[in-house]
């Protein structure tokens, strides 16, 4: 069991965006490892009632709502010494800036008043490496310049700035989450399909950089920032250890699935152009764009970092390489029914071989 340093009574943790990926996982966590977790999220989308499910079997109690209601906020918050804030807007691409804004800003703010309101002693509020913009190849840090350049980033840069606003009111630590994958994630699982049918295309040249973290070691750097007294006051990039391009990302995703790492490769340009088109024409419709700007991102975004801080002021350190935590992944997909299972042919194929 990890120990915690600076702790002077049980914790009774609240944790938001707890049916979200990284929120789910943080909440199973803290509950295994004796923490008091209360969890909240919403339950509008098929996977979000099953991590729900998941949740409640696992004994953690779960309040669902949005944390836009004022009444829902003052339920979850007496008795609760810590508040790790997850929940945001990211992926809707379709609903309008002002919808980014009710969710990532102004719901943040109702929180930290509540939060001062009912003597929370932390709040820890995760953020993202997106603040940073379009990033170049130098490396990057807690006191490098932020280029928000969507609305998400940019809200969520906002309320980082809401959190600076409370730091006289209670102790507040602000993590920077970098790209996160592992046991729970629905999102890079279209990538994985696409290389374990052979069906996956590079767009441009598979060059950027990126620095991925595995959840289970992003969860324990979040229990880390609400607990250890050297976070208070302070922002925090957590990142993966290993750097790699995404045509690195890529083969060894294929290396784990047993499949022949993908060639083909189309220029980025027309991709482009077409989230240029979609994003422009669609959303007023209220129709998500089946193609936008930011997707293209995971193609053409570097972000590499030093964590030296994380390091030396919390003594994280990420534990799980990448091909470790792909495989862990994997196996996550297969055994739920959401990855197929090589079948016994290529088994016998690949034995033969």
């Amino acid at each position: 069991m990890t120990a915690f340093p600076n702790t002077t009574s049980p914790q009774k943790l609240l944790v938001t965006g707890a049916t979200g990926f990284i929120g789910s996982r943080l909440a199973l966590r803290a509950h295994q490892l004796g923490i008091d977790v209360l969890a909240t999220g919403r339950a509008e989308l098929h996977v979000e009632a099953e991590r729900l499910q998941e949740l409640r079997a696992a004994g953690i109690r779960v309040e669902v709502g949005m944390l836009q209601d004022p009444e829902l906020v003052n339920r979850l918050l007496p008795g609760r010494d810590t508040v790790i804030h997850l929940a945001a807007a990211q992926h809707e691409a379709e609903m309008p800036e002002s919808y980014f804004r009710a969710v990532n800003v102004d719901s943040v703010r109702t929180l930290l008043a509540a939060c001062r309101d009912h003597n929370v002693r932390r709040f820890v509020y995760g953020s993202t490496i997106g603040v940073y913009g379009d990033a170049s190849e130098s490396l990057l840090d807690e006191d490098s310049p932020v280029r928000p350049d969507n609305v998400y980033t940019s809200t969520k840069l906002e309320a980082e700035s809401l959190v600076h606003a409370f730091e006289q009111d209670f102790e507040t630590c602000i993590v920077r989450i970098a790209e996160t994958y592992g046991p729970g994630d629905r999102r890079l699982l279209k990538l994985f399909r696409s290389i374990a049918r052979g069906h996956f295309v590079m767009i441009g040249n598979g060059s950027n950089r990126r620095q991925c973290i595995h959840v289970d070691d992003l969860a324990r750097g979040l229990l880390l920032a609400s607990q250890h007294s050297a976070a208070v006051g302070r922002t925090f990039v957590l990142a993966g250890s290993e750097i790699m391009t995404t045509q690195e990302m890529v083969r060894r995703i294929a290396m784990v699935l047993e499949r022949r790492p993908p060639r083909l490769q189309l220029p980025m340009w027309p991709f482009v152009a077409a989230a240029g088109v979609l994003e422009t024409t669609l959303p007023p419709l209220h129709i998500a764009p089946p193609l936008h700007s930011r997707r293209l991102d995971f193609f053409r975004k570097s972000f590499v970092f030093s964590t030296a801080r994380a390091q030396s002021l919390l003594g994280f350190h990420p534990a799980i390489d990448f091909r470790t935590g792909a495989a862990d992944t994997v196996s996550w997909y297969r055994a739920r029914g959401l990855l197929p299972r090589p079948s016994v042919t290529e088994l016998a194929d690949r034995q033969s071989a």
